[in-house]
């Protein structure tokens, strides 16, 4: 029997060995930014689990770019050696190492999830989070400072900056965070992005920024790797960020350079309604696949294997991202496997389990 989402993948100069990939997912258990054991462990696990692609967590490319102080980092050469200590497990057990490069802006500067998420104060170590305008994501969120031109191109250099640290690292697919309310993201949407300047006058004014974080990085990252871009394809609020639009970016950003945009969504505002059901943001994907002839990537409650053979075997997407699911389960591509009637990529040293 053939399994499409058991079938090799190439993008540039990379293959992977399936479809299945581990989506960045934030930890918070680093110091300083550096990777810690648990990241080792982590994702790890996940490559000899069997997945093809192994995200990092949303990597800072600023210390002003961390969500919260235990993000993992990547905006100084001290954070290589423990990033290329991730790259060289993930690549010994047969899958891909790929890192998320992101600016948090005006959602930044929290505490850590299981310690309520709350913005921190000064007197907790917390600092000034900044944003197109001058509005707080919610009710007792900081008012972020309103970025000039000036701060701006310093952080289209600091993705590229992080993107040339990545490639020392070793890893072989950058992913750009331009979602779920951070930075870039908050320039996308006319929601959050008022603004009279060339960084907000109208639509192509709300893509400058990632175009150009995208065309820096892609002058920094080798040509034969490939280069993804994860957006909310929809903020799910009236006159806000939509498919359309989404659609409309992947467009402009082909001819740029990404190779796949990694499709999800919302974030951008508290207190909205999702229609979250299984598989319900792979229309999205499949949209971008079609309509802009760019590979897609589906993520958002894909949990069984035969849901997500369906996804990339009917051409709704090339990639099926799986988060929490691998959180549960970090073995799961084997599961798939052999409910799919295929072999698995298993590690010889579980052989005997198989």
């Amino acid at each position: 029997m053939k399994s499409m989402l058991f079938t090799p993948l190439t993008l540039r100069g990379v293959t992977l060995r399936n479809r299945i990939v581990l989506s960045p997912m934030c930890q918070y258990s680093a110091q300083e930014g550096q990777a810690s054991d648990w990241h080792l462990v982590h994702l790890g696990a996940r490559a000899a689990g069997g997945a093809g692609l192994v995200f990092t967590e949303a990597c800072a490319v600023s210390p002003q770019g961390r969500i919260s102080p235990a993000d993992l980092g990547i905006w100084d050469d001290s954070h290589i050696p423990a990033l290329a200590r991730l790259t060289a497990f993930i690549r010994a057990q047969g899958a891909v190492a790929g890192i998320q490069l992101a600016h948090a802006g005006r959602k930044a500067s929290t505490q850590v999830p299981w310690r309520g998420g709350r913005p921190l104060t000064p007197a907790e170590g917390g600092w000034e989070p900044v944003g197109p305008t001058a509005v707080p994501f919610d009710q007792g969120y900081p008012v972020p400072r309103v970025a000039s031109a000036a701060e701006l191109e310093g952080i289209v250099e600091a993705f590229a900056a992080a993107a040339a640290r990545a490639c020392e690292a070793g890893f072989q697919v950058v992913e750009i965070h331009a979602a779920h309310g951070y930075l870039v993201h908050s320039f996308l949407s006319p929601l959050t992005n008022r603004r009279s300047d060339a960084w907000g006058d109208g639509f192509n004014g709300r893509l400058r920024l990632l175009a150009q974080i995208v065309q820096e990085v892609r002058g920094r990252w080798p040509a034969e790797l490939p280069l993804f871009v994860r957006v909310s394809a929809s903020d799910w609020v009236e006159g806000g960020w939509s498919a359309d639009d989404t659609v409309a970016l992947a467009r402009s950003l082909a001819p740029l350079g990404v190779d796949l945009v990694d499709c999800s969504s919302g974030g951008l505002l508290p207190g909205v309604t999702i229609p979250a059901a299984p598989g319900y943001q792979v229309p999205f994907a499949e949209r971008v696949r079609r309509e802009a002839q760019v590979a897609a990537g589906a993520v958002g409650l894909i949990t069984e294997p035969v849901q997500a053979e369906a996804i990339v075997s009917e051409g709704r997407a090339d990639l099926v991202f799986l988060g929490r699911q691998l959180l549960r389960e970090p073995s799961w591509p084997l599961r798939a496997a052999r409910e799919l009637g295929v072999e698995g990529p298993w590690p010889v040293q579980y052989l005997r389990a198989r």
